[in-house]
């Protein structure tokens, strides 16, 4: 049986990147997203034809820990898991609704605790798994005006190296990606010309691709188990 990867988040942007990068690797797939489910069914179809994989789906919200129970049971066995889902916040910190700041926790933290302590047992029990956290270089820094994102992929970095710690001994690695500005449907709040001055911020002089980040993706996945416990930055010299 070949081992299955399950990806949060993978209907569209960095999570389908990923799926493809996998796939085309031979990988089978247990794709997961909060509603799309046109998008994923669309996904699914093109990696099966394309690669000869198999390719699972299941929508899932997860910010709702009896959801993913639910998911996790229906994925089965897993070697990988990839926690991509994430949203976005920007505004004022005293403009932010006590909802809204639990909406980003919840989806962007409390998320891969859900995924991670249900994952987790069946990796010690075979020693061997792989799990990559999707943080962000405001995970590092911080971010003027998204303080809960900012906020939440810090604690994901956190998680992130204290979890390596504890699955280490298990032949469990886990690591985090901290991506910089990637061209995605996220960054659909800001305007063109707040675009445009990121961009010239950063070194590499352009945005990153989805494609890109789901190669990087696919290479921690990849890495000798001798790596765990880091977050590796990608972000084009940015920060």
């Amino acid at each position: 049986m070949r081992k299955k990867i399950l990806i949060t988040g993978a209907s569209r942007g960095i999570g389908a990147a990923a799926a493809r990068s996998l796939a085309k690797e031979g990988r089978d797939l247990f794709l997961v997203c909060k509603s799309s489910w046109e998008e994923i069914g669309r996904i699914k179809k093109e990696l099966e034809s394309e690669f000869g994989i198999c390719c699972e789906t299941a929508l899932c919200d997860v910010s709702d820990p009896d959801q993913v129970e639910t998911m996790m049971k229906q994925a089965g066995e897993i070697y990988g898991l990839v926690n991509n889902a994430a949203i976005s916040h920007v505004g004022l910190l005293t403009d932010m609704t006590l909802n809204e700041w639990r909406q980003v926790i919840d989806t962007n933290l409390s998320s891969i605790f859900y995924t991670c302590r249900l994952a987790a047992p069946q990796m010690i029990r075979r020693r061997e798994g792989k799990i990559v956290n999707i943080s962000s270089v405001w995970g590092n820094a911080g971010a003027s005006m998204e303080v809960a994102y900012s906020a939440s992929k810090g604690g994901v970095n956190s998680f992130t190296k204290a979890l390596a710690k504890e699955l280490a001994p298990s032949n469990v690695q886990v690591n985090g990606v901290a991506f910089g500005v990637i061209d995605t449907r996220m960054n659909a709040c800001f305007s063109d010309a707040e675009l445009e001055a990121l961009r010239q911020e950063i070194p590499a002089d352009r945005l990153g691709r989805a494609e890109e980040a789901g190669e990087m993706i696919k290479q921690v996945i990849n890495a000798p188990s001798y790596l765990t416990g880091q977050i590796i930055t990608m972000d084009g010299g940015w920060l």
